[in-house]
């Protein structure tokens, strides 16, 4: 067992013998892949407690915080994004082939039936592996656009599952089968309860402002220059905003801007528990990340979807486009600058905060959707009690 393996929390004890029905789950590098595989890895449990899910993920910190906090499993995997910057391609080709020796060390030892590929980079070393040994590989594709490292396993897998339709790649996946969603992704109360756990007035309408697990320095700053400028616009509301953990200041930069200008505000880094979050929400203003988009839609909450600005081809848009052709969502274009997201991002948030109606109705749209249980179907389907097509 390597040191990366005892700090990601895993002990390198007999526990790790092999157990009937492992499934090795590979994925990481952010929250939008850990948290489908918490979601499928906790709907296992519920079926067959006595099978043994286990994660290989990245060595990034969020990884380890979150299969942490969940009690999960696993192993982090010396891994790299792909680059063609050759010093960033020597270091990613150095860390495929330890990662690879590391699972295959892994695989013999656990001896798994399946491999769930959930997308990023770590999950080509643990793919790899997986063909070396014999085991069969489960890629569930978790964006619209499936990113490189997913159409490589695809050619790979033995069943590929997507969580949303993939317009750009038609036929890329057997069936769409929903996304997987943890249960603490769901409102677990009324409103004004989840406003209260929160430590959010409990009467007062609540605009959630989050950049999913990594936060989002654009929609971060426009926010606090949106409270300065126009604290008036804010009047009878509250915001419930997760900053991000690496924010440059800190939640106390935003607590005391959002102080400053007179703005109910309650800024967190992080929360595992999204499902209060969505909860307490009136209104959300998110990047447009799979996960995200599902956690909104699950929940019931008119969303302002703000795509990832740095990707060329804005990507998360995709991921979006179902709900906002629906009415049940808006789109809007991060122009990154604040001042300049002021209007992109300002004037349709600002509008749906003081539109009542429009709200009622977007969030009717979303209750009349019907959302399958697609974390249980993994896991039947992993357990030998289901299939797909």
């Amino acid at each position: 067992m390597t040191s990366a393996a005892v700090s990601a929390g895993v002990s390198s004890s007999p526990s790790l013998a092999v157990a009937p029905r492992c499934v090795l789950l590979a994925g990481g590098g952010s929250g939008g892949h850990i948290s489908p595989g918490l979601a499928i890895a906790e709907r296992m449990k519920a079926i067959d407690p006595g099978c043994r899910p286990v994660f290989a993920c990245s060595q990034r910190p969020i990884d380890a915080q979150m299969l942490t906090e969940a009690g999960a499993e696993h192993v982090a995997i010396p891994a790299e994004p792909m680059s063609l910057r050759p010093r960033k391609l020597l270091r990613c080709m150095r860390a495929f082939v330890r990662g690879r020796a590391e699972v295959l060390r892994m695989i013999d030892r656990l001896q798994p039936s399946w491999v769930v590929s959930l997308g990023g980079f770590v999950t080509a070393p643990v793919v790899h592996a997986a063909r070396a040994r014999g085991v069969p590989v489960l890629l569930v594709n978790l964006d619209a656009t499936p990113g490189r490292a997913n159409r490589w396993v695809a050619r790979r897998a033995r069943e590929v599952v997507s969580a949303i339709p993939t317009p750009t790649i038609p036929g890329f996946a057997r069936e769409t089968i929903g996304m997987p969603l943890r249960r603490l992704a769901l409102a677990p109360a009324e409103q004004a309860s989840c406003r209260e756990q929160l430590g959010l007035l409990p009467g007062v309408r609540t605009l959630l402002v989050t950049g999913a697990s990594q936060g989002a320095n654009s929609l971060n700053d426009f926010m606090l220059l949106q409270a300065q400028r126009d604290p008036k616009a804010f009047k009878d509301w509250q915001v419930l905003h997760l900053c991000g953990p690496s924010v440059s200041g800190g939640a106390a930069r935003f607590e005391s801007g959002y102080r400053a200008a007179g703005v109910h505000a309650v800024v967190m880094p992080f929360l595992h528990r999204m499902g209060l979050a969505w909860g307490a929400a009136d209104l959300a203003l998110s990047r447009a990340g799979a996960n995200s988009v599902g956690e909104a839609a699950a929940n019931h909450v008119p969303t302002i979807f703000v795509p990832y600005p740095y990707h060329a081809d804005l990507h998360q848009m995709h991921n979006a486009m179902p709900l906002v052709d629906e009415g049940a969502a808006v789109l809007a274009k991060d122009a990154i600058e604040p001042e300049a997201n002021l209007r992109a991002l300002g004037e349709p948030m600002l509008k749906l905060m003081h539109d009542d109606a429009s709200r009622r109705a977007m969030r009717a749209r979303l209750e009349a959707r019907t959302e399958p249980d697609a974390a249980e179907r993994i896991a039947r389907f992993l357990l030998g009690a289901g299939s797909f097509g």
